[in-house]
């Protein structure tokens, strides 16, 4: 008698783990979006990222109904308070915008990396419908942190710039 494979309680695992990351997501996402007033291109692209994020999680939770499992609201709400002490530790520095958005260019790199992992589980178990929508959120978070990357360097500046300027608040 041997036993049963872990690869399906792996798979229930990270999906209720990534469950809990786009709900940290959106709350980053949120608070984020809130102060970014003085640079309305990462603005924008916060908010529509904000939204991906909701339709992420939910797509997660349709997995977790196919496995025929419950999402983990203590995980969530263990992530949430987490992302609550981030933002507030955010909020309090003068280079809010360049910390927040460094942070955000990292945290999409490891839902990259999550979804990636995912894909591999949900087709070793033979569940070609979660692979399939995890290959859709995985593009999307790919997506973000392109778009990141490739802003990196102008909202810097924008940030030096308002960071000189003794009438304009840099860090929103």
């Amino acid at each position: 008698m041997g036993t049963e494979p872990q690869a399906p309680k792996h798979l229930e695992d990270w999906l209720r783990d990534a469950h809990a990351m786009e709900k940290q997501a959106e709350q980053m996402l949120e608070t984020h979006a809130k102060r970014l007033e003085h640079y309305p291109q990462l603005q924008a692209r916060i908010e529509q990222h904000l939204t991906e994020t909701r339709g992420q999680t939910e797509r997660i939770e349709q997995c977790l109904s196919l496995l025929g499992t419950d999402v983990s609201t203590f995980k969530d709400l263990g992530a949430q308070m987490s992302a609550f002490g981030q933002a507030m530790g955010a909020m309090m520095s003068g280079d809010e915008v360049m910390k927040a958005g460094l942070a955000h260019y990292a945290f999409e790199h490891f839902e990259i990396a999550s979804y990636k992992a995912l894909i591999q589980a949900a087709e070793t178990v033979g569940k070609p419908e979660i692979a399939r929508i995890c290959q859709e959120i995985l593009k999307e978070e790919e997506a973000m942190a392109q778009w990141l990357g490739d802003h990196l360097d102008d909202t810097t500046r924008q940030f030096l710039a308002r960071s000189e300027d003794g009438d304009l608040r840099a860090k929103t």
